[in-house]
C-alpha cells in the first residue's frame, strides 16, 4: 500500500485536503502502528516480568552481585513500558481525532459545486461551458431571424416542388 500524502502545513492528525478514501488509508495506517506498538508493550511488559522475577530469586538466594544487575534490567524495561504507554496513548488520541474528522470529509466530498453545476446546466440547454446565457432581448431577435430564415427555406423548397 502506498502512503496517502499529508499536507505538512497540518498537524499528522488533521485530514483537511484528503479525500475519505485517502483519510481512511491514513487512519488504517495509525492503527497498525498502534497494534504493533501494543504488541511492543506487551512484549516489554513480559521482559520486565521476567527481570522483577529474577531481582527475587536473585535475593532469595543471596547473590547480592546479581541482584542490582537484574533490577537494573527491569528497571530498563519498566522505563521502556512507561515509555511505549505515552505513545499508545497518543496514538489513540489520534487515531480518535482523526475518525471524528471522517463525517466532515465525506460530506464535503457530496457536497454540490456550483460552478461544476452551471456547466451541467449549460450542456443541457446546448451552449458550450463558458458561453454565457445571452440577454433576453438579443435571443428574442435571433430566435426572430432563425424563424424568418426557416421561413423563407420553407418558401424556397416549396417553390422548386411545383412543376
Amino acid at each position: 500500500m502506498e502512503n496517502p500524502v499529508v499536507p505538512t502545513e497540518f498537524p499528522a492528525d488533521d485530514l483537511r485536503g484528503m479525500g475519505a478514501v485517502d483519510a481512511k488509508e491514513y487512519i488504517f495506517h495509525y492503527i497498525t502502528t498502534l497494534k504493533l506498538t501494543e504488541k511492543k508493550r506487551e512484549e516489554c511488559s513480559t521482559e520486565y516480568e521476567k527481570w522483577a522475577a529474577r531481582v527475587s530469586l536473585a535475593q532469595s538466594r543471596g547473590a547480592q552481585d546479581l541482584a542490582p544487575q537484574a533490577q537494573a534490567e527491569a528497571d530498563k524495561m519498566q522505563a521502556q513500558r512507561d515509555a511505549l504507554d505515552a505513545e499508545i496513548a497518543g496514538l489513540k488520541g489520534q487515531i480518535q481525532r482523526m475518525r471524528d474528522q471522517l463525517p466532515g470529509l465525506a460530506a464535503r466530498e457530496r457536497s454540490v459545486d456550483p460552478d461544476l453545476l452551471e456547466q451541467e446546466l449549460l450542456i443541457a440547454l446546448g451552449l458550450t461551458p463558458g458561453e454565457e446565457l445571452k440577454p433576453g432581448l438579443e435571443r428574442q431577435f435571433e430566435e426572430a431571424e432563425a424563424d424568418a430564415a426557416l421561413e423563407a427555406l420553407k418558401a424556397k423548397m416549396k417553390r422548386d416542388e411545383t412543376p
